[in-house]
């Protein structure tokens, strides 16, 4: 058999009725990561400052899907003590090591080739600090794990499918990776159809006992980088997963329902993740184009924006609960991330603090 007749390769034969959406949307994306490298409107410590907001959300949102209840405001805190490597519950090791392995990629992404070691090794990084996982990370399941859907308290609310047996795994994942080394080595698809193809194969085979999705979108990303999307730096897709999580489990339910049957049909995750790119290039781009503070605000962070610059002097947290009627950590986590884009400046301590609108020179 030769890799242009496997399945996975094989499925990517799509189906007419959607290709002109496909190529509507990784135009579009395309355009954006074009804009990218002719861009010098991003300054370096912008840049920065945006890598760091992305890595932070990025890490909230993604293990957020999977049940964590720990907010941005407590990710950034967990961020800025990460050399304490000593974290009390299962949430904040969790986090502590999602975060090293997304700054190690954003840094390292040349250097980390997709092949089956690179995978072992991402997964026993990302739960380094995971006491509950000492037993399986880095190792390949050893029992049964259906994929599950999880509302925000951690309780299953659906079954979404059930994955390869453990004793079919290290096959499936060495082919996983030596089609796409082929694939992108010859060029057969878009680099986006391939990553969507890789990630949905993936997920399908479920190879570890747990951390699998998390995991995914930590591959994403790494890929994403290796093919030159850099807006993946500026603007996070766990994020707009994270706010369309019931889209992307319906994406994944639908495609498993063809999974190695005689027609697999990769369109519902092919399209789900393709708009979610797109949605990230479309606010990066306004990013790099210049645009104002207003397109890396949510619409009550930007509330508190504008209610700030309309105020004219300097306010505490509760007069902005007070005047716009939010929740004291809505309005909270909208500081911080004003203070952390260099446009609130903090004043005084404790129950004295107050906040001042920075002006840009």
């Amino acid at each position: 058999m030769t890799w242009q007749d496997f399945r996975l390769h094989k499925r990517l034969e799509l189906n007419p009725s959607i290709i002109e959406k496909v190529y509507s949307l990784l135009s579009e994306i395309d355009s954006v990561k074009h804009s990218w490298h002719i861009s010098e409107r991003v300054h370096p410590q912008t840049l920065e400052r945006l890598t760091h907001s992305v890595i932070v959300t990025s890490t909230g949102s993604s293990n957020r899907i999977e049940g964590n209840r720990l907010t941005d405001v407590e990710v950034e805190n967990l961020y800025k003590n990460l050399r304490v490597k000593k974290f009390k519950t299962r949430d904040e090791q969790e986090i502590a090591g999602y975060l090293n392995c997304l700054e190690f990629i954003f840094s390292h992404y040349k250097d980390i080739p997709i092949k089956e070691s690179s995978i072992l090794k991402l997964h026993q990084d990302m739960l380094i600090y995971s006491d509950k996982d000492v037993r399986h990370k880095g190792n390949y399941k050893f029992g049964p794990n259906r994929v599950e859907a999880k509302d925000a308290e951690g309780n299953i609310v659906a079954v979404i499918f059930n994955p390869t047996p453990p004793h079919l795994v290290k096959k499936e994942v060495q082919e996983l990776v030596d089609w796409y080394g082929w694939a992108v080595k010859e060029k057969t698809k878009h680099p986006l159809i391939l990553i969507a193809n890789f990630i949905f194969e993936y997920l399908a085979i479920h190879p570890f006992q747990d951390g699998n999705g998390r995991a995914s979108r930590l591959l994403t990303n790494l890929m994403l980088l290796q093919s030159d999307y850099f807006f993946t730096k500026l603007i996070s897709h766990e994020r707009l997963i994270e706010a369309n999580k019931i889209e992307y489990y319906l994406a994944l339910n639908k495609t498993q329902s063809t999974w190695k049957t005689e027609k697999e049909d990769i369109s519902p995750w092919l399209l789900f993740f393709l708009d979610v790119l797109h949605r990230q290039s479309i606010q990066a781009l306004r990013i790099i184009q210049g645009d104002s503070i207003e397109s890396l605000l949510s619409e009550k962070q930007l509330a508190l924006w504008i209610w700030a610059n309309e105020r004219g002097n300097a306010f505490s947290r509760k007069n902005a609960v007070a005047a716009l009627g939010f929740p004291e950590r809505t309005v909270e986590y909208s500081i911080h991330k004003l203070v952390d884009l260099k446009r609130l400046e903090r004043l005084g301590q404790g129950k004295a603090t107050h906040y001042k609108v920075l002006k840009e020179n």
